[in-house]
Parts: C-alpha cells; sequence; structure tokens
C-alpha cells in the first residue's frame, strides 16, 4: 500500500505540475505576474521569493497550483478597519504591506486602513496607529509586496501585468499551455521508453520472442522466425496475427513460418486466443523518437472513441474515474515494473490534457472559448457575467466529481 501511495503522488504530482508549469511558462514569456507557483496544497512549508514570482511548498504533496494575476487570483480584500504594518521604501512609497498576524516587519508603521487599491491608483489611506487624528495616505510601489494572512508574501497586481491586459493571442496561447505540456510530457515519456527498454513494438511479422509453454514454444517457433500464413489467412505485419487467430480460442491451427531459406508448416495449439509469440522491436534513435509521437496518437484516438461511447452510447458513472478511481489504478500498475508505471503516466497525461481541452467554463478549454468569443465579437465577455456561467458549472463539476467518487468506492468494495 506504501508503494501504491508513493507512486500515486508522483504521477499526480508530475502531471499536475508539469501542466501548471505550462501555465507559468507562457505568463511569464507574455509580461504576465505569477504571484504564486506552489508544489503541494494546504499550509505552507516554505516559500521563497524570486523573479517578482513566490515559490512555495506546501504540506499536502497532490499536484500544485499557479496563480496568475487576474486569472483566477482575486487581490487580497483588505477591509477597512482592517489592522496591517507598511514598510516605506527609500523614495517614501510602501514597499511592503503586512496582513499576516504571523509576522512582525521591523520598523512598519502601523496603519487602520480606511481606503486602498492596489490595482489602479496604488494607495493606501489609513490612520497611523489608529489614530483617526493622524490619517495619511501612502503611495504604493508597482512592485510592492504584501503578506497575506497564511504569511505567504506575494507581489501586488496593478492593472498592467494582470492576465487581462495581455494581447488576446496571448492569454489563449497561456490558456492552452496546461494541456501542450501535458501532451509533451506524454511524448517525452514515451520517447524515453523506447530508447531504455530496447526499442518499440513493431509490427512486423517476424518473431521477437516466444512465451514459454504456449501453443507457439511447444510447436517450436522460435525468435526471427517470419510468420506468412495462419490457416487461410496471409499475414504481412503483426496485427494480422490477431486477425488470424480470432475466434480460435482452443482450437490447432496451421502456422507456415520462414527461417532463413526454409519454410516451415506448423501445428499450434491456440490457448486461449493467444498463439504465444511476441513482436520484434525497432530500435534506435528515429524509431523512439516516431514512438514518442504515434502512441499519444494512438492513446489520443482511443480517448475520443470512449467520450463518443460517453455521449452517444448511453451515459454511465462506470465509464469514468475520480481520483480513487486513478488510485486504484496506480495500485493495478505499481506492482507491475516501472515500464508499465511511467506509460500509465503517459496515458493519464494525455487524458488530463484533452479533459482540460474540453470547452466547460472553469476548464482550460472553457477559458478558451470565452477567448474565442472575444475574438469574434470584438469585445470580452463582462467578467461578472464570465464568473457567474463559471460558477454555475463548477459546482455541475463538483457534483458530478463527488458522484464518480461515490461510485469508484463502491467499485472498490
Amino acid at each position: 500500500m506504501l508503494a501504491t501511495i508513493i507512486w500515486f503522488i508522483i504521477i499526480f504530482g508530475t502531471i499536475v505540475i508539469v501542466h501548471e508549469f505550462g501555465h507559468f511558462f507562457f505568463a511569464k514569456r507574455s509580461g504576465v505576474l505569477v504571484r504564486e507557483f506552489s508544489v503541494g496544497m494546504g499550509p505552507k512549508l516554505l516559500s521563497t521569493h524570486h523573479n517578482h514570482t513566490t515559490y512555495t511548498l506546501r504540506l499536502l504533496p497532490l499536484g500544485g497550483y499557479v496563480r496568475m494575476a487576474g486569472w483566477q487570483d482575486e487581490e487580497a480584500d483588505i477591509k477597512p478597519g482592517t489592522q496591517v504594518t507598511v514598510t516605506i521604501g527609500d523614495d517614501g512609497q510602501v514597499v511592503r504591506i503586512n496582513t499576516s498576524d504571523r509576522l512582525t516587519l521591523t520598523g512598519g508603521i502601523p496603519l487602520v486602513v480606511d481606503k486602498v487599491d492596489l490595482v489602479n491608483a496604488l494607495t493606501i489611506s489609513g490612520y497611523v496607529n489608529g489614530d483617526e487624528e493622524d490619517a495619511r495616505t501612502f503611495t504604493v510601489a508597482h512592485d510592492a509586496t504584501i503578506i497575506e494572512e497564511d504569511g505567504v508574501e506575494v507581489q501586488i497586481a496593478p492593472e498592467d501585468v494582470q492576465f487581462q491586459s495581455a494581447p488576446l493571442w496571448q492569454r489563449i496561447l497561456i490558456n492552452f499551455a496546461g494541456p501542450l505540456n501535458n501532451f509533451l510530457l506524454a511524448v517525452v515519456t514515451f520517447f524515453v521508453l523506447a530508447l531504455a527498454f530496447g526499442g518499440t513494438p513493431s509490427n512486423s511479422n517476424v518473431i521477437g520472442g516466444v512465451e514459454s509453454n504456449s501453443g507457439a514454444a511447444v510447436a517450436g517457433l522460435k525468435s526471427n522466425d517470419k510468420i506468412v500464413r495462419i490457416g487461410q489467412h496471409e499475414v504481412a505485419s503483426f496485427s494480422d496475427i490477431a486477425t488470424a487467430i480470432k475466434g480460435d480460442k482452443d482450437q490447432t491451427v496451421a502456422v507456415t513460418v520462414r527461417r532463413g531459406d526454409t519454410t516451415n508448416r506448423l501445428r499450434v495449439h491456440v490457448k486461449k486466443g493467444v498463439l504465444g509469440v511476441y513482436s520484434s522491436r525497432d530500435t534506435g534513435v528515429v524509431n523512439a523518437v516516431k514512438y514518442g509521437f504515434t502512441q499519444p496518437w494512438a492513446i489520443t484516438q482511443q480517448i475520443f472513441k470512449a467520450l463518443r461511447s460517453l455521449v452517444f452510447g448511453g451515459f454511465s458513472l462506470n465509464k469514468l474515474a475520480g481520483p480513487v478511481g486513478i488510485y486504484t489504478m496506480t495500485s493495478q500498475v505499481s506492482h507491475e515494473g516501472i515500464y508499465t508505471i511511467l506509460y500509465f503516466m503517459a496515458s493519464l497525461s494525455i487524458n488530463l490534457g484533452i479533459m482540460n481541452l474540453l470547452p466547460i467554463p472553469m476548464l482550460d478549454g472553457g477559458k478558451i472559448l470565452f477567448n474565442l468569443i472575444e475574438l469574434v465579437r470584438g469585445k470580452a465577455v463582462k467578467r461578472e457575467h464570465e464568473a457567474m456561467v463559471t460558477l454555475v458549472f463548477a459546482g455541475l463539476l463538483i457534483a458530478l466529481m463527488v458522484a464518480v467518487t461515490i461510485n469508484d468506492i463502491l467499485r472498490i468494495f
């Protein structure tokens, strides 16, 4: 069980962090402020601030997230009457605002807030030491930081560095970058698997290996034999073998093989619909690169087939899997070796990438849909309207996730 938990954390964490890094990278390139990049969820363990971004390590090792200014991230609402401490820089502007009681700013000015605008006017007004006789308005530096209630220090988010201020094409790219990274993770993983594990499965009719105690082994089939015919079926590729023995679950078939310059006709017993031979493998960097793209494409086709079945073949919770279902699948593959584990991770990464591109508000695909509506209309959908639609679909998705999770648990027990 411990191995399953560790692999679940590694697999799920890698997929989510790679996804979030896609948003992070293109946001940075587009001039959008990334306020925080978090590895893990929940309470903060460690944090460091570099190049306007706060990097945090959090307690629960379940993925992570990116906080971009104006992109599902709202400035902390400092209400009138809130006690804060401000630090003044050499130029007389506020460079730090502390709203947390977990930290004390040495040399800071205690201020009871009256008004604050950290987006446009960049000012904060209030009463020094709570004295209504000493009301002041301070100018806030563009790159000032704010210490939030949980003790995490992040940049403030002026209008010019918010997500909405970026050109439309850059916003589309930022939204698409997360799923894109999931696809790239799969490509790289399959490429590495091909290099590290002796090549990729070939569709040649040349036998790569024979399973011990199988019908093929008993009949005398050997590695490098070329199967040219099974029964009445011509065999030109490895996939033709499965087609030729389809329906011959416990029968003996005639197999014609070419071994060197000789041709032999053997009688092979098909056990449980399996001949008992492995495909040969294509080696080399070129084939590994090819496999890095062809295998993700094959998995993508399977996912779209499953989606069509879900929509047109009758909806069923049994066709879906949530975190519990993913954990169960992780438990199954965690005992089958590193090849199977990495294959599973790459497949899951493609799945997450495709699911996130569905045109559903709250998902990346929904954000891209709003971007395309803006492109057609020539103006953005009002933020309050977008937020309302997103909230409704968020509720529906949460309800669906709860139902899927309950169904996953019932399937286990």
